[in-house]
């Protein structure tokens, strides 16, 4: 059994019985057309596999064993895998990791900022060691801030508990560093978690978006490795002279991987071996077709030769992070998962195994059981032990939230009375309420280009967990909030006194507790409505999850209060109740 990425002794010799004969394999794939990741060519071979591990690649067929499947005629690559995951956008890890299996992506890092809001330290890792049961390859990167402006920020973000999440074999790299302004401002405790994580041999990932040569260069000497936040060509060329690995990114605010990839091209790239690609936890409904494999056939039909394209969604994953002998290619002693395809220009494939089990067998999905009992971590419906009313709905600050798109957002000067009890559909201006989740304190303020006639809105899938509040009227706003408490959690819609869109959010009050294909159901029913009500953008979800995300320009709503991001200064401080 493989544990923290490595076999015990005993199973080590059980493997080379299997070469010498001595034991069956559990299963071969003969005659597999595959590609080889260390000649970068396709070769024909017969492939062992035993329980989880690939034992042997070559001419050799055993004398028996368990079962045998013959793949002439097809192509067969190593299990997909996505660098840069977020697992808690609405969906959980579990339900991400089963959808993307089966489409070929076996191999997930995945963001742990989820974790320190939900768990404490001994918790999370007792969670993490439940994921390496699933058949999925679940892996994590380390936050170094909570990419916002919290009140306690010390009980999540300290030096203790950064080293021991630093230190855990799941954990292959720290950031993403959105907090990077801090770094080169002379925090030299955050410079001290970044050396760490270098010691340890561990990538760290920046967040560098617009960066100029100089910035980039000083994150580079202070131990950047990475970064995924090109947002041209020239962008992805620069990264790549100054020594970054580059992320190129396809995701549901920012699907910029064909342009990035036809503007790299067109400047005469020929070398892509330290490029990679992520869907960067888009929103479930960009998720219906997979993950990774529509990467690499956006890859393909730009013109990026078939191998090249397979690579920078495996090979070059794993060797980034250190991870080359256990996944990214098909070879002795790596784990099996590997996708069989029809064609090795369609990356859809038609089955796919991780770490030796069936995902999907001949375009038919196999059950999966459930891995993580939620309830033994107490991640369960919320409940409110305090209540809000009218007197939570004052509003008199004269400065507002103007969105300039999904995510990027400008202060205004507020014209409209905001001291009424519904506002007109003829102004943009809509209520903005940021409420504790414990009810102890709130931010009062409005915000424009969220809905022109939304009654009400109330969500707890939020950045830190507290309680988003967006509207025209404060009695559909109140009803939604009731409407909230009784699911537990998650985003209602009311209009004109009556619930018209919901989204239960049973785990902790940010993740779905079903199906993938459920949950991608009801949010585009809740995008629907949205959009009908007058959301002017793309990606409502990301609009309400970046509202305190203080990487972002230009202002935020935050647990201080409202916050001038350049200045790093609270305008106007939140109200205790």
């Amino acid at each position: 059994m493989l544990e923290n990425g490595h076999w015990r002794n005993f199973e080590l010799r059980k493997h080379v019985k299997v070469v010498e004969g001595k034991i069956a394999p559990t299963l071969v794939l003969k005659n597999a057309t595959y590609l080889n990741m260390y000649l970068n060519q396709w070769l024909t071979a017969n492939i062992w596999i035993y329980n989880e591990r690939i034992i042997y690649v070559g001419d050799k067929l055993p004398e028996q064993a368990k079962e045998v499947v013959d793949c002439k005629g097809k192509y067969v690559v190593p299990g997909y895998m996505e660098p840069h995951a977020h697992p808690f956008q609405l969906y959980n890890p579990e339900v991400l990791a089963k959808h993307a299996a089966k489409f070929g992506t076996t191999t997930l890092v995945n963001d742990n900022l989820s974790w320190l809001f939900l768990l404490e330290k001994k918790k999370a890792f007792s969670i993490l060691r439940d994921f390496d049961k699933l058949p999925v390859s679940m892996y994590w990167w380390s936050r170094f801030d909570p990419q916002t402006a919290m009140l306690e920020e010390d009980q999540l973000f300290n030096t203790e508990d950064m080293l021991d999440w630093l230190n855990h074999p799941s954990v292959l790299q720290g950031g993403e560093l959105t907090g990077w302004p801090s770094l080169l401002n002379g925090d030299d405790r955050l410079l001290y978690w970044i050396q760490e994580m270098k010691r340890k041999g561990k990538r760290v990932e920046g967040h560098l978006p617009g960066a100029s040569e100089n910035t980039l260069t000083k994150m580079k000497l202070l131990g950047i490795s990475a970064d995924h936040e090109s947002i041209s060509g020239e962008d992805v060329i620069n990264r790549l002279k100054l020594g970054y690995q580059v992320g190129l990114r396809y995701s549901s605010i920012r699907p910029d991987l064909p342009q990035l990839l036809e503007e790299i091209i067109n400047a005469g790239l020929t070398s892509f071996e330290q490029l990679t690609m992520t869907t960067d936890g888009a929103t479930p409904g960009f998720y219906e077709n997979g993950l990774m494999n529509v990467c690499i056939e956006i890859a393909i039909q730009q013109g990026v030769p078939i191998e090249d394209a397979y690579r920078m969604a495996s090979f070059n994953v794993a060797k980034h992070f250190h991870l080359e002998e256990q996944l990214g290619c098909i070879a002795p002693g790596r784990i099996a998962n590997i996708n069989i395809l029809q064609a090795k220009d369609i990356p859809h494939p038609e089955s796919v195994l991780a770490k030796g089990k069936w995902i999907v067998r001949e375009n038919v999905e196999q059950e999966l059981p459930s891995y993580i009992n939620w309830e033994k971590y107490k991640i369960k419906p919320l409940q409110f032990e305090w209540d809000m009313d009218l007197r939570d709905l004052q509003f008199s600050i004269p400065i507002g939230l103007d969105m300039i798109n999904d995510v990027i957002i400008k202060p205004y000067p507020i014209q409209t009375d905001i001291t009424v009890n519904e506002l007109p559909e003829y102004r943009d201006d809509a209520f903005l309420l940021l409420l504790d989740k414990k009810g102890q304190w709130r931010v009062n303020t409005t915000i424009r280009g969220f809905t022109k006639s939304l009654g009400g809105l109330v969500s707890s899938f939020s950045q830190t967990g507290d309680l988003i509040f967006i509207g025209k009227n404060k009695q559909d706003m109140l009803l939604a909030w009731k409407r909230l408490k009784e699911l537990g959690g998650g985003i209602v819609l009311v209009q004109e006194g009556k619930v018209v869109a919901e989204l239960p959010l049973l785990l902790g009050g940010r993740m779905f507790a079903g199906s993938m294909d459920d949950l991608i159901e009801k949010e585009k029913e809740l995008k629907a409505k949205l959009l009908e009500f007058g959301y002017q953008f793309h990606d409502p979800i990301y609009s309400i999850l970046f509202l305190s995300s203080t990487h972002l320009p230009y202002i935020r709503i935050t647990q201080e209060g409202i916050m001038d991001i350049k200045k790093r200064e609270v305008l106007f401080p939140a109200t205790m109740r």
